[in-house]
């Protein structure tokens, strides 16, 4: 049996099975737990790059929240076909991040108001996710395209691309750039404690601590912070009690520049999202082929681009389906599909409440920095493995190499490719577009593959 292949015999819990309430709801706890930080962080981070009020910072995490929360509600109930069926849990989407940043960086220097840039960034992503709806339905002819290695590409890329700005809010963000604080023995010092916590607690055996080590670690790093005297609880004055979602709260604009980039990078992510579906049926005891499976994946990439079309609408960054439950679904035992309108319920509630929002907006850079750093080495290993678990030879690392080689190439070098379409200038789209073409181009290899499995090693 193929590696990638072999039935999860751990389960307590299966998909159709209906965990009573209080194990329904520790196992909700326990998936909030590892996403619920990832979940937040890249609103925090476009917020920072941008220099974005704390006011609409604050939004972008409460709607991000909401929206999450509508999503896999949507993914779990599966209303015809729409959703995976699975306990698939939706999150922003890390893609976006780069991305955002850099074209919202761009019209800002073009002198563009603060809501007309958010506006625009929101109204092409809107647009945009219209296109992961219509790729669903073209997902049986397109295996040819996104296979395990393309996919595995992508998400390399994507962890790969953020680390920049991981590490710059571990040195004090880019507020600390312009101040002259950037690098500090005390921003460092501060990065560095959370980082050699969540280190720590990685090392217990067990899961429930390993799981929450980067939230206990944002914790400390916080407590520590307020004892250094460099939190600003001003954002937190004159709060409403309820946030109110509101469709297109800081208007509607489109632009067809932004529109390309954009586009590329929501295309490339239906890659993203097929491989994170086929690992939620994996590790869930179905099917990885056949009709069912092809049902299931067409059900799970069509919800993810309803969800960011709602998303986008409310004012939350794109969403989609998230890698991190399957490992929880692997440690707890429980792939109960009726966990996720638990999950959904929690975080529609929390988003509610504009305090959580306004709350996380107060986090110092470095504390982020800290846990951003290993967070995104951890999605760049994730695409290691995505590739490696359905084997490599000769033409895949052919392909990897090149694809990862072209995308870091441009984020170290942006404007080497500056004579060509914008989209060859984003280390993402350059990675994901390489990785396509030369997998469409190569012959195929007749070389055994090698596998990630441990039975193989020996």
């Amino acid at each position: 049996m193929h590696p990638s292949q072999r039935p999860n015999n751990d389960l307590v819990y299966q998909i159709e099975d209906n965990p009573p309430f209080f194990n329904a709801l520790l196992s909700a706890m326990t998936h909030l737990l590892a996403i619920f930080v990832p979940m937040v962080t890249p609103a925090l981070i476009v917020g920072g790059a941008l220099g974005l009020s704390t006011e609409i910072t604050a939004y972008l995490v409460s709607m991000a929240m909401v929206a999450s929360g509508v999503g896999t509600f949507l993914q779990v109930n599966r209303f015809g076909m729409i959703g995976s069926g699975m306990l698939s849990i939706q999150s922003v989407n890390f893609s976006f991040v780069t991305v955002m940043i850099t074209l919202g960086l761009g019209m800002k220097n073009q002198g563009l108001t603060e809501d007309t840039v958010i506006s625009t960034l929101l109204g092409v992503s809107f647009v945009g996710a219209f296109l992961v709806v219509g790729a669903a339905w073209l997902l049986p002819y397109l295996k040819r395209v996104i296979t395990p290695t393309v996919s595995g590409v992508v998400v390399m890329m994507i962890g790969l691309s953020l680390i920049h700005v991981g590490i710059t809010d571990f040195g004090g963000g880019f507020a600390a750039k312009t101040n002259g604080s950037f690098g500090s023995w005390q921003n460092l010092g501060l990065a560095s404690l959370v980082l050699l916590i969540v280190l720590v607690f990685n090392c217990f055996k067990n899961p429930f601590w390993r799981m929450g080590g980067i939230a206990i670690g944002l914790i400390v790093g916080y407590i520590v912070a307020l004892f250094m005297g460099i939190v600003d609880f001003s954002a937190l004055q004159n709060l409403p009690l309820i946030t109110i979602p509101i469709p297109f709260k800081y208007g509607f604009n489109f632009d067809w520049h932004a529109f390309l980039l954009a586009g590329t990078i929501f295309l490339l992510s239906v890659f993203e999202a097929v491989g994170d579906l086929t690992a939620t049926a994996m590790v869930s005891n179905k099917p990885i082929e056949g009709e069912e499976y092809t049902a299931r994946l067409r059900g799970g990439v069509m919800a993810d681009g309803l969800v960011s079309v709602i998303a986008t609408a409310l004012g939350s960054l794109p969403l989609t389906t998230f890698a991190q439950n399957n490992g929880v679904i692997q440690m707890t035992g429980v792939a109960s599909r009726h966990v996720g309108k638990y999950i959904a319920a929690i975080l529609v509630i929390l988003g509610l409440f504009p305090i959580i929002g306004r709350l996380f907006t107060t986090i110092p850079s470095p504390v982020l920095g800290g846990a951003m750093v290993l967070m995104f080495g951890l999605i760049a290993i994730a695409g290691v493995r995505i590739i490696m678990t359905h084997g490599i030879n000769r033409r895949e690392a052919i392909i990897c190499a090149t694809s990862v080689g072209l995308g870091l190439g441009v984020a170290f070098e942006p404007t080497v490719f500056e004579k060509l379409p914008i989209l060859f200038q984003n280390p993402i789209c350059m990675g994901g577009i390489a990785a396509v073409v030369l997998n469409l181009i190569l012959p195929e290899d007749s070389q055994k593959k090698v596998f990630l499995d441990n039975d193989l090693e020996h």
